[in-house]
């Protein structure tokens, strides 16, 4: 057994101080709807309900040991990251700083420092993440404090390894195939450097946010590329450039086996594994199970392990999630529609809707002239069908109407 084997064993053991194995599930939803034996391993079910916590208590746990005197620790995150810092620094009796942009939702604050009690700092600072990480660096450079890396770090890779020990020891087996979400690239180098240690033969599927697509554009040209975030809905794996040490692993993966989920069906597999199964993950936690079905025909017969790497979902976004979802499945749309300025003129548009139809926005925009005004408005259906036959009707009867649904600027700007 490899080096890297040994220690991310070590890890593991050392990990059992803090929490037990996070549950290897079976689903049977899964299982039937994808023809495969499909298990989730619930990284969401951690203290801090993601997997973040195992890097941030390794690479803290090696710090200590080498030097007993360390007692500082900075890190910058506004998410998962900064939730594992704070509950290690906690445990360890350690002090940290920890740097949140100041656009950080207050329900990750006060997350944040509930797990780190008195042992944490928080520092708000910077309007976008790039000028939060300064900041922070800055901070250690100024206080010799020691920075602990969201995944572009050894011992953090380490960490995160122990997600595939605990697999193994669940399972008493190797899967047959394993799907993860791929960040900055932590979870995923460690959990391949491991299986790929001990022989595992297991052949891993890596997932990525359609909006942030970092390793894919590292693959495309061999090394790792800063790229424009477009969505940043995914926010726990919408990376702007997967990292340097991490790359070193991944560079060997066939591009074949990097897939891209598109945000608005993420959506529709967070609503789906709520309402169906009970189980809350947030964006990035869902990833693995959204591209189930584009692995359909690859997974068939196949003991398939799926990491949902964590939970923590403001379900104050539910209204963006069903929105989203809505979109994706074609269920709804949203229009211009030019109408005349008489009487009887909206009840004559509401005629032509059918009965799976149901308005769920209507506002009056500006009178575009003496006789026609603009409305905006918002349809929802139970069958995409339906708008077809509905845009038919609302032509045939002469009415004005444009669907703006993918007009990214007029949908930003109006709805």
């Amino acid at each position: 057994m490899s080096d890297f084997a040994d220690r991310a064993w070590a890890a593991t053991r050392s990990l059992r101080d803090l929490f037990p194995p996070t549950p290897l599930q079976r689903n049977l939803h899964l299982s039937e709807r994808f023809g495969a034996d499909i298990w989730l391993k619930r990284e969401d079910l951690s203290p801090v309900r993601s997997y973040k916590l195992r890097g941030a208590f390794t690479a803290m746990r090696k710090i200590r040991a080498a030097d007993p005197s360390a007692t500082r620790f900075v890190c910058a995150s506004a998410g998962n990251h900064a939730q594992g810092v704070a509950f290690v620094c906690a445990h360890f009796g350690v002090t940290g700083r920890i740097f949140m942009p100041v656009t950080t939702p207050e329900q990750k604050i006060l997350k944040t420092k509930t797990f780190g009690g008195g042992a944490v700092e928080i520092v708000l600072t910077g309007d976008f993440f790039d000028e939060t990480l300064a900041a922070a660096k800055a901070d250690c450079a100024r206080t010799e404090a020691h920075f602990l890396s969201p995944f572009d770090d050894p011992d953090v890779i380490e960490g995160q390894a122990s997600v595939a020990v605990e697999i193994l020891e669940e399972m008493g087996r190797a899967p047959d195939r394993l799907i993860l979400p791929v960040g900055g690239g932590g979870l995923s180098a460690g959990m391949i450097s491991f299986l790929d240690a001990v022989g595992a033969g297991t052949h891993v599927t890596l997932v990525e946010p359609a909006g942030g697509a970092s390793l894919t554009a590292a693959l495309k040209t061999g090394a790792p590329q800063t790229i424009p975030i477009t969505d940043t809905f995914v926010d726990g794996a919408a990376v702007a450039r997967i990292g340097d040490r991490t790359f070193e692993v991944l560079r060997r993966v066939d591009p074949r086996d990097v897939l891209v989920a598109p945000e608005n069906r993420i959506c529709v597999t967070i609503q789906e594994m709520l309402n169906i199964e009970g189980i809350v993950l947030e964006p990035a936690g869902a990833l693995s199970v959204d591209v189930l079905g584009e692995l359909r025909d690859q997974i068939a017969g196949q003991t398939v392990v799926c990491v949902t790497s964590g939970g923590n979902f403001d379900f104050e976004r539910l209204p963006e999630v069903k929105e989203r979802a809505q979109n994706w499945q074609g269920l709804k749309k949203y229009f211009i529609l030019r109408l005349p300025q008489r009487p009887g003129a909206l009840r004559d548009f509401l005629d032509l809707l059918g009965p799976g139809d149901d308005i769920a926005r209507f506002e009056y925009l500006k009178k575009n002239s003496r006789n026609f005004g603009s409305v905006l408005i918002g349809i929802e259906t139970d069958d995409p069908g339906n708008f077809d036959r509905m845009v038919e009707r609302v032509t045939a009867r002469g009415f004005g109407f444009r669907d703006i649904t993918a007009d990214e600027v007029l949908a930003d700007f109006l709805i």
